[in-house]
């Protein structure tokens, strides 16, 4: 029987009330730590703000800066003041910054440092503020409400509290979950962008899922590395582990090795959640030079002896990890098979996932302990999943899904939202696999061509194609991965690079100057290291679009 779904909200005051001086949220590397009752009571003076200066229930407010305690707050007060949270990843480009805050219709804007740096309020003009996440400092204003409004913040917030804040005195809406909680813009597009709008009942049902399936306590602590600007990060590592007490260390720095090896060993994470690509490189790292020396290659397969070896690797992986993890799971895309293998071999507490922004993320999970090796788990509470083929265990199809987590549609966006959605309310994944008699699901391939960055962040080929093929001599051209890069493949114009005068040797060095000048525009994630040259047009469908599942 399906259990109902607890706000995401209940779980939220119930861990400020009941944990009241426990730790909640950190910045890693630093001194900056906010207990629960804390983290309220900035809510609670954000709300003051908020109310002082005219913004209403369901206006937007973006948020757009790196993960951080303030982040977290910033967010809270948002869905709890139940208006709604546009969340932008800092890495876009200062123009789609601008795009998005301008397509979301948003008031006002919470930046982090960096973003601040860049960004231009004149090419806003529906702000009326941009406040400084760091210290909540207003350092734009356009409306004299607002701007009264924080100078008389401290005595609002005192009139407002005249005994001082309790926590005791919040109670945060639970009556909203069908009303928009946050729009959440899966790429930086400035043409048309895609804003998934989630309601309160997709963060909650995806929130509740976690704590009936993976319930966590106070005292256990994890580290978000993940940008909390997309579901995956902000519904797993933030909003689900604060449901069940945890304290949360944010990473504010590029989760390089280092730096997470660093984290993991201080914090000492209950859960990791992550993507292939840092699994890949810790294994790199720390497992393939002990396992690939002949002498264990030997070993590991020997009896007796390779339950010693790979007890071994086991303790080396899980120090490594800060030596308390409980739960491994890896979403995003498909897992390296000889990674995968070792980890089954050892007996390590990892699962695959499956989701997507659409679902805010959550569709497909397993426990470890049955977890079915090159699935993504099963469906999970509160969705129905299908598989659109006349024998779904053998044919392929499109994964087809409905339910609580399902979003309302694309913000502005009514064709792709009538493009995604069947007749019959089902919505289409993109995603092509098959379902086992047990419900594992299997991904056999995506219609999308959407590549997963190294911090799970979305790249789409076709927005960085269409930059490139500006650029000079680039008649056509394919963004592939290759060994976790980026590649553009081009097929150039040589009889306009003969005919006319230009101070470049060859067409190599002309795409060099052109590659220069592409990552000039692109956000740092989205950067190609390398153009290659084609010497034939690219192979197209009737329609005339590539056929770039051909190439790779």
């Amino acid at each position: 029987m399906k259990k109902e779904t607890t706000h995401y909200l209940s779980y939220l005051e119930r861990s400020i009330k009941n944990y009241c001086n426990e730790p909640a949220v950190s910045d890693f590397d630093s001194s900056y730590t906010l207990t629960y009752g804390e983290l309220a009571e900035k809510i609670a003076r954000l709300h003051v703000l908020f109310e002082q200066s005219g913004i209403q229930k369901g206006d937007k407010i973006a948020i757009c800066g790196r993960n951080s305690a303030n982040w977290a707050v910033s967010f809270l007060a948002i869905s709890t003041y139940e208006a709604i949270a546009v969340s932008i990843l800092p890495e876009f480009t200062t123009e789609s910054i601008h795009a998005l805050v301008n397509h979301s219709e948003a008031k006002l804007l919470f930046v982090g440092n960096i973003v601040n740096e860049t960004i231009k309020v004149e090419n806003m003009p529906n702000l009326i503020g941009v406040i400084l996440m760091n210290d909540f400092e207003l350092v734009h204003v356009d409306n004299a409400q607002l701007e009264a409004a924080y100078k008389k913040w401290d005595a609002d917030f005192n009139a407002k509290y005249p005994q001082g804040f309790s926590v005791d005195l919040i109670s945060y809406p639970i009556d909203n979950m069908n009303k928009p909680a946050i729009i959440n813009y899966t790429s930086g597009t400035t043409s048309d962008p895609k804003g998934v709008i989630l309601p309160y009942r997709s963060i909650s049902s995806n929130v509740q899922f976690g704590q009936d399936r993976i319930p966590n306590q106070p005292g256990w602590s994890m580290v978000s590395m993940l940008p909390l600007a997309h579901m995956f990060g902000m519904t797993f590592e933030f909003l689900y582990q604060l449901a069940g007490g945890c304290h949360v260390y944010f990473l504010n720095k590029t989760p390089s090795p280092q730096v997470l090896m660093k984290a993991f060993a201080e914090v000492h994470p209950y859960m990791i959640l992550t993507v292939p690509l840092v699994i890949e490189k810790v294994f790199k790292k720390t497992v393939f030079p002990v396992i690939h020396k002949p002498i264990i290659r030997i070993l590991w397969y020997t009896p007796f002896i390779k339950y010693v070896i790979r007890k071994k690797v086991y303790t080396k992986l899980m120090d490594a990890f800060g030596g308390r993890l409980l739960h491994l799971i890896i979403g995003g895309a498909p897992l390296n098979r000889q990674v995968e293998r070792c980890l089954k071999q050892i007996k390590f507490p990892y699962t695959v996932g499956y989701g997507m922004t659409e679902c805010g993320p959550i569709l497909g999970y397993e426990d470890w302990r049955v977890f079915k090796a090159k699935s993504c788990g099963k469906a999970v509470h509160r969705i129905e999943l299908r598989i659109d083929s006349a024998n779904p265990t053998k044919e392929v199809g499109e994964i087809l899904v409905r339910g609580e987590n399902v979003m309302e549609g694309y913000y502005k966006n009514p064709e792709a939202t009538k493009a995604i959605f069947t007749k019959e309310g089902w919505m289409r994944t993109g995603d092509l696999g098959i379902v086992d008699a047990e419900g594992n699901i299997f991904i056999r391939g995506r219609n999308k061509s959407m590549i997963l960055g190294p911090s799970g962040q979305n790249i789409y080929p076709e927005e960085i194609e269409d930059k490139l093929n500006t650029l000079p001599y680039v008649m056509e051209s394919v963004v592939v991965e290759r060994k976790n890069m980026l590649v553009a493949l081009v097929f150039p114009d040589n009889e306009a690079f003969k005919n006319e005068n230009t101070h470049f040797k060859n067409m190599e060095e002309q795409m060099e100057h052109n590659l220069v000048r592409l990552n000039r525009m692109l956000p740092p994630f989205c950067r190609l290291t390398q153009i290659e040259l084609v010497d034939k047009e690219f192979e197209k469908t009737p329609k005339r679009s590539i056929k770039r599942f051909m190439y790779s």
